[in-house]
């Protein structure tokens, strides 16, 4: 029996609802001509910001890389493959180390991995560029493939298990990283990588949020008083709701078993 069947779980819309501060906080009101000046005031901070942005991606494009063993061992749907294999032919990979909760339920797996993992979905723009983009989880291959089957997920997936240590040398395992890596014939090297806040890049909710009033409603924020903050959630994690990652109820709603036992 499944969590689902053992639970029965109400409409997802009241599991993907969160328990903010309703408040009657509204921002200041302006007109046109006041509104507009504001506003080209802190589009210069934007272009900035930009300009910024595109001078800190030149300075990575420029970074030393370092060798890395293209035989490393992965485990993927047929067996063993290696690193190399993972480029599927293509110049470049960006590898998402998925973190994995041993023992644990799909309930009790990591809400951040999920959350960023599900923005990921069509891959033509990135095989334009001659990259290949794919989930290297830190858990067992057949185990964690159910995961991703019951989140409907179609991106490349590995486990990283067979050679993790090794590929995440001189970093805290079970830790989300984003890693890329470039291949030179059959040398691969890696030449960048980024974790915790760095992997915001994979997501679209949280930039899109950023530019609403109350932007994302979480207790960090420099928000003005009395606007709405989420109280469903404790601080470190705001991407669950009702004792799971948030974007696994419409997947229960729709039925899907959340069992990760593996088949024979």
């Amino acid at each position: 029996m499944t969590e689902h069947e053992a639970h029965p779980q109400p409409d997802q819309h009241a599991n993907t609802a969160r328990d903010v501060h309703h408040t009657s906080a509204l921002p200041p009101v302006a007109g046109r001509a006041a509104f507009q000046a504001e506003l080209d005031q802190l589009r210069l901070r934007e272009k900035a910001h930009t300009r910024e942005g595109d001078a800190i991606a030149a300075a990575r494009r420029r970074l030393p890389m370092v060798e890395v063993a293209a035989d490393l061992e992965l485990t993927g749907p047929n067996g063993p493959v290696t690193l190399l294999d993972a480029f599927e032919g293509r110049r470049q990979l960006i590898a998402y180390y998925f973190m994995w909760h041993d023992g644990h339920d799909t309930a009790g797996q990591c809400e951040g991995c999920t959350w960023v993992t599900t923005q990921v979905q069509e891959l033509s723009y990135l095989h334009s560029r001659d990259i290949t983009y794919a989930v290297l989880c830190q858990g067992p291959y057949e185990e964690s493939r159910r995961y991703r089957d019951f989140m409907g997920w179609q991106v490349p997936w590995y486990s990283a298990l067979p050679s993790r240590d090794e590929l995440l040398v001189g970093r805290q395992v079970g830790m989300m990283h984003l890693v890329c890596y470039l291949r030179d014939g059959d040398r691969v090297y890696e030449t960048y990588w980024t974790t915790l806040r760095g992997v915001e890049v994979m997501d679209y909710n949280y930039a899109l949020m950023d530019l609403t009033a109350y932007g994302r409603q979480e207790q960090w924020e420099n928000s003005p008083p009395g606007y709405p903050r989420d109280q469903d959630t404790p601080p470190e994690h705001p991407l669950r709701s009702g004792g799971r990652p948030i974007s696994q109820w419409p997947r229960i709603s729709a039925g899907r078993s959340d069992d990760l036992t593996p088949r024979p």
